[in-house]
């Protein structure tokens, strides 16, 4: 068999969300494609992060209801959780996503290498396994190694965990410190309380969910407050120790919280190291792998996709660059992936979701006299007040110009992600989303409303 008989179309390092995805649709488009990986199949968010922490978060969501079935007029009461159960049922819902991605792979006919490798020439691929070690050559190689949780040093053994040991963790702690304000803490930190354990976050930024705009960061706190959720912003984390006890955690300010566990959850690195990248010519800044905006590292016809690359870490934007990087290479010339195009959702208690600019990055471009803002309440909503929900849509827009960002907070939103990124990456202009007609009662109708708000005619709202 000749050299080019023997070398893949595309050869992927990695089998996460980015990897496979990327894979996937260059079998759609006809090319070989064979896709290395050391563990699973799927990667972080499939096995120890999007789906069962998703699956946490629904079960906390169901003991939630129970605790508070009386007031709908249901005699039904919580009386425990049953964590056996829980992590049986999680366990499922991630072993069912597996089997069917192991499914998708296999028809597609895309050749899986189970093993680790190592980027050993532009072209080239080095598998090491059990069974020894091969090279897999490619015309095109993709760089999908994924990431893992940034621990600051400190020592993760048991009582003191990631989030990885977290989704693994047999018991409901009594109490609880999350070191970390943002998506990972605070999910855990609602499902942790709705299992009722007692919670506290310390986040060393003004506010939790710091990245999101300012008054949905407010909306949150001040929810988590009346859920009982401690939380102390603006302190930084010192120390922890940890006994037959529980845990000890000391902060620069000189408080000391003591707990059952600590969870950090201070992000996401990405995971580069050890995988020839640097020795090939690669470039790594802070371990991230950087491309241009077609996602290529400038060396040979190798791209990068996924967590690696500097941006956003959700598995939605693993999916599109993955599928953008497939066609790129098919030669498609498919439109750049635009960041602040992503939908970004948050899935604690209550959800947010946000896509676009917040106030204050739409004014620093804009200027603050180029935007309008407007927040419609969920309780002018006829839905959200069935689901007894509070929170609110809000809407930045460009004066006399398009919508620049969408955000919302309260039960069940993340499902109203869908149209705002939409009307977001359509640029559409509010007078033009106002005419639309959304279903009532839906909480759906709450974009409408605001829209409509926007546009100079409100109806289930007085600003």
């Amino acid at each position: 068999m000749s050299d080019s008989e023997n070398t893949y179309d595309l050869v992927v390092l990695g089998g996460g969300t980015g990897g496979y995805a990327t894979a996937l649709r260059a079998s759609q488009l006809d090319m070989k494609v064979a896709l290395i990986e050391r563990d699973k199949v799927g990667g972080t968010c499939l096995h120890r992060g999007c789906i069962p922490t998703k699956a946490l978060l629904h079960v906390a969501e169901i003991a939630d209801a129970a605790r508070d079935a009386s007031s709908f007029g249901v005699n039904a009461q919580l009386e425990s959780i049953d964590m056996e159960k829980v992590l049986k049922f999680k366990q499922g819902i991630t072993d069912r996503n597996h089997k069917g991605l192991q499914g998708l792979i296999k028809v597609n006919g895309i050749d899986y290498f189970a093993g680790e490798g190592k980027l050993v020439s532009e072209d080239t691929i080095e598998v090491s396994s059990d069974e020894g070690t091969q090279q897999v050559k490619g015309r095109h190689l993709v760089l999908a190694t994924g990431s893992d949780s940034k621990t600051l040093g400190i020592e993760i053994r048991d009582r003191v965990m990631t989030s990885e040991q977290a989704l693994l963790y047999e018991n409901v702690p009594e109490s609880a410190v999350v070191l970390g304000g943002g998506v990972i803490g605070v999910e855990f930190a609602s499902v942790w309380a709705s299992f009722g354990s007692k919670v506290t976050i310390v986040e060393g930024l003004p506010h939790l969910v710091a990245n999101e705009d300012e008054s949905i960061s407010k909306a949150l706190e001040k929810a988590f407050k009346r859920r009982k959720i401690g939380y102390q912003l603006g302190v930084m984390f010192d120390s922890v120790e940890q006994d037959d006890n529980g845990v000890h955690v000391n902060l620069q300010d000189g408080t000391q919280i003591d707990a059952d566990v600590l969870l950090v959850a201070v992000g996401r690195g990405p995971v580069t190291t050890g995988f020839g990248f640097e020795e090939q010519g690669v470039t790594l800044d802070r371990g991230f792998v950087i491309t241009n905006e077609r996602l290529h590292t400038g060396v040979g016809n190798i791209y990068a996709v996924g967590d690696i690359v500097p941006g956003l870490q959700l598995a939605h934007r693993c999916f599109a660059q993955g599928i953008f990087i497939a066609e790129e290479i098919a030669g498609m010339n498919p439109a750049p992936v635009v960041e602040s195009g992503i939908p970004r959702v948050t899935y604690c208690d209550p959800e947010i979701f946000s896509v676009g600019l917040t106030e204050k990055k739409a004014a620093e471009e804009y200027g603050e006299d180029n935007i309008t803002t407007i927040e419609f309440p969920l309780g002018g909503n006829a839905k959200s007040a069935i689901l007894k929900t509070t929170g609110f849509i809000k809407v930045v827009s460009q004066q006399d110009g398009p919508v620049l960002g969408i955000h919302g907070i309260g039960a069940r939103l993340s499902e109203q992600a869908g149209e705002a990124q939409l009307i977001v990456n359509w640029e559409a202009f509010p007078e033009e989303v106002a005419q639309l007609i959304h279903a009532h009662p839906t909480q759906n109708e709450a974009i409408g409303e605001a829209f409509l708000a926007l546009a100079g005619k409100p109806l289930h709202f007085h600003n």
